[in-house]
């Protein structure tokens, strides 16, 4: 049998992504009438690598070809539920590769800029309402912190004596103030990662 033949048809698809919504999100309080209507509306095998689409709704992270990464649908549930995205926001997402979460936001926001975690690490002009990052981080870039309203916020994962855990955060006193949210699964990006102490 080959690859084609073990992929879900289209309406295998519709089928898996509502069985998302109702086994995954709903199931884990993820309940937002814009969140389930944005995931139920993106076709998330279109995001996968293509010998991957036939998983694209199991509850895990997929890797990319060539790095990178899509997280389990609940991040993504989680992630837009807390954040709260609104339609006078202009929005930052560090992408992780995949172009998923960019797609999920677009239509609710003021303006979306999608930026790689190498470009985050660079110089961005401009502040935004809301930060997305799409995966965990070890140390918050100040190329990022600086990038935020005075009244904004951020979603993203934080890695914690190695637990990955959602958080949302607001500016405070030049750094960000998090609250830590949901212990989950999240993929690293590892170019946030904090520089290495030596010890002995």
């Amino acid at each position: 049998m080959t690859l084609a033949q073990t992929r879900p048809a289209p309406t295998g698809f519709a089928t898996a992504r509502r069985a998302m919504i109702d086994s995954q999100l709903r199931t884990s309080g993820v309940n937002a009438a814009f969140v389930l209507d944005r995931m139920g509306a993106i076709p998330r095998e279109d995001y996968a690598p293509p010998a991957t689409r036939g998983v694209a709704y199991m509850d895990r992270a997929i890797a990319l070809d060539g790095g990178g990464h899509i997280a389990a649908p609940l991040f993504y549930g989680m992630l837009l539920q807390e954040a709260g995205p609104q339609a006078t926001d202009e929005v930052l997402v560090v992408d992780g590769g995949s172009g998923y979460l960019p797609a999920l936001l677009e239509p609710l926001v003021k303006t979306l800029k999608s930026v790689t975690p190498e470009q985050a690490l660079g110089t961005l002009r401009g502040t935004f309402s809301l930060i997305l990052v799409d995966g965990a981080v070890e140390r918050f870039p100040d190329s990022l912190v600086r990038r935020l309203a005075e009244d904004g916020r951020i979603a993203a994962g934080l890695i914690e004596d190695g637990v990955t855990r959602l958080a949302v955060g607001r500016p405070a006193n030049g750094s960000i103030g998090w609250l830590r949210l949901a212990e989950m699964g999240i993929p690293r990006i590892d170019r946030f990662d904090a520089p290495k102490r030596w010890s002995f």
